[in-house]
């Protein structure tokens, strides 16, 4: 057996090691908005519940490893002192990971994931409508667990109230866990979900995805391609060359198939390479079919 003493391993090796281990992990998407009003929305899967009565959630924003900054969360967290925890089903995942991208201060995630601001009832920041159950929270104490990159911060929130859409409900008004679908966290890449197992998505690190906002707006409007199609395409840097999106129609013969077929069938063939993860191949006979 592999025993490691974590005083001398490196963090980002131990961290790797523990959340490869512990899990899988629920997922906190946590709405904020800072001293000025501006909305911040970002996922963590240091996430659980802790008691019912008081109704109490605590999720966790690590300090980077890299230079111990907090995250926008934290600081938000820490000066308004109210949160709302929206759960993550599996029609939302893509989107919820794409809100991960590290994008500067300011910048509204709610947009770049293409996710729609929902006012709350009770606290300031905004609720995920799309997200199947939402918690207001009060945020009661901030536990600090230390001070170089990889320390933890407890969120300790307080829920003022909350909201579950009826389409996750039985006859008896109680949750269908089928029908929620939930999706959670394990090590590396790699999520679970609920009604399948695991699967992979790739962390958005080193590209900052050009977000679903910047998506031409009969794409965002698509009655063909999902919330996570919209996700995928929002994760590149930037879109196909007119030069690559000519060669790859020369490339596989598709002048004809695309200038006789609909927007719904292109968005369909869009849809069959984003399920292969061949996203840039999306963009390509999206893009082809907007030329024309």
């Amino acid at each position: 057996m592999l025993t490691i003493n974590p005083k001398e391993v490196t963090t980002q090796k131990l961290y790797g090691l523990m959340v490869s281990t512990v899990g899988p992990r629920p997922i906190a998407f946590a709405s904020t908005v800072n001293k000025d009003g501006e909305p911040n929305l970002s996922p963590f899967s240091f996430f659980n519940m802790m008691s019912a009565n008081p109704p109490v959630l605590v999720f966790s924003p690590v300090l980077k490893i890299s230079d111990k900054a907090s995250k926008h969360t934290l600081q938000n967290a820490e000066a308004t002192k109210e949160v709302v925890i929206n759960v993550v089903n599996y029609d939302i995942v893509q989107q919820m990971s794409l809100s991960s991208t590290a994008y500067a201060k300011g910048i509204n995630e709610f947009e770049k994931a293409g996710l729609t601001m929902q006012a709350s009832d009770m606290v300031k920041p905004f609720r995920v409508k799309e997200s199947p159950v939402q918690f207001e929270c009060k945020v009661t104490q901030i536990v600090t667990l230390g001070e170089e990159g990889g320390a933890g911060n407890l969120v300790v929130c307080e829920v003022v109230k909350m909201h579950i859409s009826e389409d996750i409900l039985d006859e008896n008004q109680k949750i269908d866990q089928h029908k929620l679908d939930l999706v959670s966290r394990m090590g590396g890449n790699l999520y679970s979900r609920a009604n399948m197992g695991i699967f992979e998505i790739p962390k958005p690190i080193s590209a900052m995805g050009m977000g679903v906002d910047q998506l031409p707006e009969d794409i965002k409007s698509s009655s063909v391609l999902t919330g996570n199609d919209l996700g995928k395409l929002g994760t590149v840097e930037i879109k196909p060359t007119q030069e690559e999106v000519d060669f790859f129609v020369e490339e596989n013969k598709l002048t004809e198939y695309i200038s006789k077929s609909s927007s719904e069938k292109i968005h369909a063939t869009a849809q069959e390479y984003l399920k292969k993860e061949e996203v840039m191949n999306a963009w390509k006979i999206l893009l082809a079919k907007n030329k024309k």
